[in-house]
């Protein structure tokens, strides 16, 4: 499948609402929140206010001119936080393009310009049961804490 990975635009923030519903980890057979949880303070944190923070910073994954993907970071006292110099990453892909390799490009393009912007390292959270969590080990995120459900992960730039 073709695809570009492209900063995203300004007017495109209201989107990062979409693609953090879509972040939400289902697992097989549980029935999916309602899509109004996203309200939630817990979880506004990651786009409220979106881009007026120096340390906020997103890519798309574009497919024939559709956004089908999101990975953004900021720093936030979210579930992946773990000091004010640190930012947290959230990424997120339509089900229909997960598991090509966007998911895996989106996160190293990600990784490649906070490097270039300064940061030394990015921290994210992972539910365990989360396909998810074995792609970002690949890529360099080792886990450094755990909840019951839950890895932090963090990555050294």
């Amino acid at each position: 499948m073709k695809y570009t990975i492209r900063k995203m635009a300004v007017e495109e923030y209201p989107l990062l609402n979409d693609f953090l519903y879509e972040a939400i980890f289902i697992p097989d057979g549980i029935t999916p929140p309602p899509r109004d949880i996203i309200a939630s303070p817990e979880l506004q944190i990651y786009v409220d206010r979106f881009g007026t923070s120096k340390d906020d910073f997103a890519l798309v994954a574009e497919v024939e001119d559709k956004i089908v993907g999101a990975v953004w970071v900021r720093i936030m006292n979210d579930y992946g936080h773990i000091d004010e110099e640190t930012p947290s990453l959230a990424i997120s892909l339509y089900k229909e393009y997960r598991g090509q390799g966007i998911g895996t490009d989106m996160m190293k393009e990600m990784l490649s310009l906070l490097k270039t912007h300064g940061y030394k390292r990015v921290s994210l959270s992972v539910q365990k049961a989360n396909y998810a969590a074995e792609m970002y080990r690949k890529i360099g995120f080792d886990i450094i804490r755990e909840n019951e459900e839950e890895w932090i992960m963090v990555c050294n730039l």
